[in-house]
């Protein structure tokens, strides 16, 4: 995957890295091993294999394999089941191939499903459980190994208990090393001159600490640490001797119906804190790249195929290793394969060596992983996401914090699903009140799931609706009803709702449901409505339909029946004079449907003897209540009328353009030529309230035009037939001004209620 840092990745970044998560694994995988039960060297040849094999197969770029503490209570179980190490082994073969076959399978879509409040929520309960576990480490309390990350420990203590024991048992030489240690790293990582240089603080730590155990040596016994606080990993005196470490399966147990149940077990165990690692790590990779999960699975197949048969213990992606192979600056796998290639050669080469390096300075690295991890930050951001994202987010990392990571997640997940269903439980049915030109419609909203458990509020609902009424039953969003709701749907339809008086009107519900289309509510002009209602009432259908335009909550409209219903003839409520401008579409401003208005639309809203004869038509001839002059903020032809006004000189001259003249001369007559010197000196602020007063007199110049030219138009206001006012529509705010109506421009006819037919 390409980077996105615009530079071509550096090997450098990805061999440090290596060397960083090599150091920290180190003690990890001999931790895991020991937690499980299984012999040390099982765990080194399983971070091996992890590191190289699965390394070199995986997609990911920072993912870093290996045996995983998550996996401990299960490997142990497992052993004791089995009766031995060895027939164990030949499980983890056999869940190595069950592995290979889900990835196959493209079983690795799994990931998708995993909400990303409790993959969150995974990587806040690592940062704690990193900065708990380590802080006995970090101060020389060593009594449990490394890769026990459970808050349950096989010594009967716990993750808090633990804490209150290390009180006591605090070893003065290791607990300086891991909080200088501690101090070392953060100071490192807050100096901006430190950290791009290409040493590694990491290494830095680890090389202060050996060498600090080496001089405490000197300061007697008090300073001094004793073996159990440093690595200790086996060494092998000759190649020969390496190689009596590894352990083939026993495969005389093969027709054994537990090593298959055992095989089950671990590969479910072991796909799913990988496929859950796997998203994590993607979610704090600095580039954001996605890995692809199925080809992961097959990586982590052949890994645990290839540790089986060499005695290694289960692998899976693990989440610790990665977090300090990202903060470690990694940028490909690169750095994944190595830290594998170091923990060869060190356990083949240089064991001896590394038994040398406190653990307490592993730890410190592994307690400011944990910092970074569970930062305040990511507290915050979850907080902002409202409960929806924050309780699951809490109920996974308190659940992973005090059980251990799959508990947590299956808990985690479980309340995040019961969050769903009981947010989809309140919020199943949408009600709304649409005043179409009808009449008022109950609008009732489906969810996208609808079960049994709405019923009772369905039911509410429908009660609710007035006699006389109408309802609309909207399911256009809705995937599932549940059979109880559909039968409510139903009995109110046929039954309850004729016998109530009420119409119901339904839309959208799937084919399979038997529930077809159906929208009884007039919701376009009729002639009965166009001869029923006033002016007045015209008008408050506009300010209506454009506040629902306004706040986003415009009709549910069938435009495809009205298209239907209108071909054989229109009835429209008014005529609306607007601009040409883009942003000013009228139908949509004033939420109307198709045959609800006549729409006349020209440069700045000026009038013509072509435009008066339209207007004319659609009231005098058509039937219109009203007549509306809109014009708009920031008009193009009112700043063009200004600047050609002030400057002498004319469209044709300036654009080309031989008939812009004209429509610039119409809205010119609404400028004060003795107010506009020096306009195009004014600050932009001032320019703009300037060209809007304009726009504003423009509108009220064409609306005088109209009355004063149109002696059919006169008449009809004069006879209280029509209304002819003036708006201003601002492009910025979407809202509209309706200008006070010339005197005597006013309808006292049908004053019946706008519902009427």
């Amino acid at each position: 995957m390409p980077h996105t840092t615009g530079s071509p990745p550096s090997p450098r970044h990805d061999l440090t890295a290596g060397l960083v998560v090599f150091l920290v694994a180190l003690p990890l995988c001999l931790g895991v091993a020991l937690a499980s039960g299984a012999p040390l060297f099982s765990g080194l040849l399983a971070g091996i294999i992890g590191g190289i094999l699965v390394g070199l197969l995986s997609g990911s770029h920072s993912s870093v394999s290996g045996p995983a503490a998550g996996l401990t209570a299960v490997v142990a179980a497992q052993i004791v089941s089995l009766g031995s190490f060895d027939a164990f082994l030949l499980a983890v073969v056999f869940a190595g191939v069950i592995q290979i076959g889900l990835g196959l399978a493209r079983a690795g879509f799994v990931a998708a499903f995993f909400p990303s409040s409790v993959i969150k929520g995974l990587l806040a309960a690592i940062g704690i459980i990193l900065i708990l576990k380590q802080i006995p480490h970090v101060v020389g309390h060593d009594p449990d190994p490394e890769g026990d990350m459970a808050f349950g420990q096989p010594d009967q203590q716990n993750t808090f208990t633990e804490l209150i024991e290390t009180i006591s048992d605090i070893q003065p030489g290791a607990a300086l090393i891991g909080v200088l240690s501690v101090l070392l790293l953060v100071g490192w990582d807050r100096s901006k001159r430190l950290k791009k240089s290409a040493v590694p603080a990491p290494l830095i730590v680890v090389l202060f600490g050996v060498g600090l155990t080496q001089l405490f040596r000197y300061f007697g016994d008090f300073w001094s640490i004793e073996q159990t606080h440093l690595v200790q990993v086996p060494a092998a005196d000759s190649a020969a001797d390496f190689f009596r470490f590894l352990r083939l399966p026993d495969f005389s147990q093969w027709a054994n119906p537990a090593i298959y149940l055992a095989a089950f077990t671990l590969a479910a165990v072991a796909s799913l804190e990988t496929l859950l690692n796997l998203e994590a790590v993607d979610k704090i990779d600095p580039q954001q790249r996605n890995s692809p999960p199925s080809r992961e699975l097959i990586a982590q197949g052949f890994g645990n195929v290839a540790s089986g048969l060499v005695g290694g213990l289960p692998i899976t992606s693990v989440i610790v290793r990665s977090s300090v192979n990202i903060n470690a600056g990694a940028q490909s796998k690169l750095s994944a394969i190595f830290h594998g290639v170091l923990l060869l050669v060190s356990v083949a080469f240089l064991a001896t060596w590394l038994n040398y390096i406190p653990l307490s300075c592993l730890a410190a690295i592994l307690f400011v992983t944990g910092i970074k991890l569970a930062s305040p930050s990511l507290v915050r951001q979850m907080w902002a996401g409202g409960k929806s994202q924050f309780i699951p987010f809490v109920a996974t990392v308190v659940s992973i914090v005090l059980t251990d990571l799959l508990i947590g997640v299956m808990l985690g997940l479980a309340t995040s699903t019961a969050f769903i269903l009981w947010s989809n439980a309140r919020r199943a049915i949408r009600v709304v009140v649409e005043k179409h030109l009808g009449g008022d419609v109950v609008r009732i909203e489906l969810a996208n799931q609808v079960s049994f458990f709405n019923k009772a509020a369905l039911m509410k609902v429908l009660d609710s609706v007035p006699r006389g009424g109408h309802v609309l039953l909207d399911a256009k969003s809705t995937d599932y009803i549940d059979a109880d709701v559909l039968d409510v749907i139903r009995d109110f339809k046929e039954q309850t709702g004729p016998a109530r008086g009420v119409e119901v009107s339904m839309m959208g519900f799937r084919r399979r449901y038997h529930l077809e289309d159906r929208v009884q509510y007039v919701d376009h002009s009729t002639r009965g409505l166009q001869a029923a209602i006033s002016a007045a009432q015209v008008l408050q259908i506009l300010k209506d339909g454009h506040e629902r335009f306004r706040t986003g909550r415009r009709l549910t409209r069938d435009l495809g029946r009205q298209v239907e219903a209108t071909a054989a003839g229109q009835h429209p409520l008014a005529v609306v004079l607007s601009c040409i401008d883009s942003r000013v579409p009228v139908e949509m401003i004033f939420d109307l449907g198709v045959g609800d208005i006549f729409s006349a639309r020209i440069a700045g809203n000026v009038t013509s003897r072509k435009v008066l004869g339209s207007i004319e038509y659609g009231c005098a001839v058509a039937g219109a209540k009203l007549v509306v002059v809109m014009g708009h903020t920031r008009c193009g032809a009112v700043n063009a009328a200004l600047d050609f006004a002030c400057s002498g000189k004319t469209a044709a001259e300036a654009t080309g353009c031989q008939h812009l003249d004209h429509v610039l001369w119409a809205v010119q007559q609404s400028i004060d030529l003795g107010t506009c010197k020096g306009f195009d000196h004014l600050p932009p602020n001032e320019r703009e309230a300037f060209a809007n007063s304009v726009a504003r007199r423009n509108v009220q110049f064409s609306v005088e035009t109209l009355l004063r030219e149109s002696q059919a138009l006169a008449d009809l206001v004069a006879a209280g037939k029509i209304m002819v006012i003036g708006a201003l529509y601002d492009v910025a705010t979407g809202g509209i001004e309706f200008l006070p109506a010339p005197e005597g421009n006013e309808s006292h006819h049908g004053a019946g209620p706008i519902g009427t037919r």
